[in-house]
C-alpha cells in the first residue's frame, strides 16, 4: 500500500462526514461539528494552516554533513521522531462508525509504536472512549498517553488510577474541550479547570500530566504553577473558538514566559515534516497531528499509521538536510523566516 492508495480508502471510508481533501485546509468542513470542522466560520482552523504556510524555511547546504537525528526524548522514553498522534475519540459521532473506538485505537497505537512514535487516546462522554484504550495501552506496555476530558475532579481520579493499572507513560487533559459542543449534546457536563484543581490531579499520581489547550502565556505558567510536566499549545482543531489565533504563532510568546521549566507540544494545522520543522523551529518540544492520523487510521490501520508516520518522518529528515541541522537542537529560530 502507498500513500495514494491510503487516501483512496479513507475517502471510500470516511464519506461523507471526511471528504479527505487534496489539502486538508477546513475549508469544505466547516462548521460541520459534530464532525472534523472547524467552529462556525471555521476561521480557527483555517487560521493554523494559513499561519504555518507564511513561515519560510531559510535553506543552508554548505556544512559538515554528520547525517541527521531525529529522535527525542520525552517522558522518561526515546522516540525516533518529534511528533505524535494527537488524541481523537467519536468514530461514530464525528466520522461515520465505519471502523469501532477500539480499532481506530489500535490503529493509532500500535501504528505509531511501528514506526518509532507513539500515540494519544481519547476520551467523551461515552465510557468506551476512554476504556477501549486501556487493554490496548497495557499490551504495548504503556507507550501512549490517554487523554482525558475536564470532568469533575473525583471522577478524573477515577480515571487516573485506571491509567496507573496500565502503566501509561503519561497522560492528559484536554482542558479545550470545557467548551465542545458534542459534550454538551451529551448531557455531560465538563468545566474548565482552576490552578487548584489541576494541582490536587498532579500531585495524586506520578504520571507525567500535559495540559492540553494552553493558548496563552499566561496560562502556560499556570500549568507551571498547578505542577504538569508539560502543556499543549491547541485549540482543539479550531472546534471550541471560531476566532482563536494560529496555535504556531503563540509558542514563541510561551517559550519565552516558561522557558524549559515545562515541555511544549503543539496541535493544529501541521500537515507535512515541513511544519513539524517549523513548529519546533517555533519553540516546541514536540508536534502533535489530528486529523491526517484520522486519515491513516480509517485508510490503512496499522500498517497505513506506520505509513503516514514514516512519510512525515522522511520529510522532516529532508527539511534538517536543507537546512544543515544534525539534530533536534539544531531546529532553533535561526532556521525560519516569519
Amino acid at each position: 500500500m502507498d500513500y495514494k492508495e491510503l487516501l483512496d480508502r479513507a475517502r471510500e471510508k470516511m464519506a461523507p462526514n471526511c471528504r479527505v481533501c487534496k489539502e486538508c485546509n477546513g475549508v469544505v468542513c466547516k462548521g460541520e461539528i459534530p464532525g472534523t470542522g472547524g467552529k462556525g466560520n471555521g476561521n480557527a482552523f483555517k487560521a493554523c494552516i494559513d499561519f504555518l504556510a507564511s513561515v519560510k524555511i531559510n535553506m543552508d547546504t554548505i556544512y559538515k554533513n554528520e547525517g541527521q537525528d531525529t529522535s527525542i526524548s520525552l517522558f522518561g522514553r526515546n522516540f525516533k521522531y518529534p511528533f505524535f498522534a494527537a488524541p481523537i475519540g467519536g468514530m461514530s459521532l464525528n466520522y461515520n462508525g465505519s471502523i469501532t473506538e477500539a480499532e481506530y485505537i489500535e490503529a493509532i497505537v500500535k501504528g505509531t509504536l511501528k514506526a518509532g512514535s507513539a500515540g494519544f487516546t481519547g476520551d467523551g462522554p461515552a465510557d468506551n472512549l476512554f476504556l477501549d484504550s486501556l487493554p490496548i495501552i497495557k499490551e504495548v506496555e504503556g507507550r501512549a498517553v490517554p487523554t482525558l476530558k475536564p470532568w469533575k475532579n473525583d471522577k478524573v481520579l477515577e480515571k487516573i488510577k485506571k491509567i496507573e493499572e496500565v502503566n501509561a507513560m503519561a497522560f492528559a487533559m484536554d482542558i479545550d474541550s470545557a467548551g465542545l459542543i458534542n459534550l454538551a449534546l451529551a448531557g455531560k457536563p465538563v468545566s474548565a479547570k482552576s490552578v487548584e484543581e489541576l494541582k490536587e490531579l498532579t500531585q495524586a499520581t506520578r504520571i507525567p500530566f500535559i495540559v492540553k489547550g494552553v493558548m496563552t502565556a499566561k496560562g502556560a505558567i499556570k500549568a507551571y504553577e498547578a505542577g504538569a510536566y508539560g502543556i499543549v499549545v491547541s485549540s482543539h482543531g479550531g472546534r471550541v473558538l471560531a476566532d482563536a489565533p494560529a496555535t504556531c504563532a503563540m509558542l514563541p510568546e510561551i517559550r519565552e514566559a516558561v522557558g524549559d521549566k515545562l515541555k511544549i507540544l503543539v496541535d493544529g494545522g501541521i500537515r507535512s515534516g515541513a511544519d513539524v520543522f517549523k513548529a519546533l523551529a517555533l519553540g516546541a518540544d514536540a508536534v502533535l497531528i489530528g486529523r491526517p492520523y484520522a486519515i491513516a487510521a480509517f485508510g490503512g490501520g496499522i500498517e497505513g499509521v506506520e505509513l503516514y508516520t514514516e512519510k512525515i518522518g522522511a520529510e522532516l529528515r529532508e527539511t534538517m538536510i536543507m537546512t544543515g541541522c544534525k539534530n533536534m537542537g539544531d531546529i532553533t529560530r535561526d532556521k525560519i523566516r516569519l
